[in-house]
């Protein structure tokens, strides 16, 4: 992990987007209320990642949340870390665990949860969660409201 909570490399910059998750800097900076428990959400609705068997296209709608402590994700670094995952091969799983986990481990939020709503692949959606520990005591924490697939019914 390079440490961008100094020295944001993507804020109020133009930047390219990654060519992997593994080379994708997130830039985290301060937390303006640091003293407070609140919950922030993420919510990707046009995720996508490429199957590791046949190349394909998978996508995903994934809603990420957290409750920050000292640091905070920039969002333009979250966007770009996500979009470089269109050219990932990855199962549904390692990619929805795999996201969830390196926020937790760099940012080192009280909580963090990431749900992936995956759209059918042959037939059947895959939806994974993920949540690093209990919600912390007095976190108001809302529904995902992502309806699980009911196809066109």
């Amino acid at each position: 992990m390079t440490d961008s909570t100094a020295n944001p490399l993507h804020l109020g910059r133009q930047s390219e987007l990654p060519a992997s998750p593994e080379q994708a800097v997130l830039d985290y900076v301060p937390n303006p209320r640091d003293a407070a428990l609140y919950m922030v959400r993420f919510a990707a609705p046009e995720f996508t990642s490429l199957c590791p068997v046949t190349g394909q296209p998978d996508f995903a709608h994934l809603v990420i949340d957290y409750a920050p402590d000292k640091t905070i994700v920039e969002s333009k670094s979250l966007k770009l870390f996500l979009g470089s995952f269109r050219n990932h091969n990855g199962f549904h799983e390692d990619v929805t665990v795999g996201i969830g986990q390196r926020l937790f481990d760099e940012m080192k939020p009280h909580w963090l949860r990431i749900g992936g709503y995956w759209y059918p692949r042959g037939g059947i959606p895959i939806d994974v969660f993920w949540q690093s520990g209990p919600v912390p005591n007095g976190l108001w924490v809302p529904d995902q409201g992502v309806q699980g697939y009911r196809g066109r019914g």
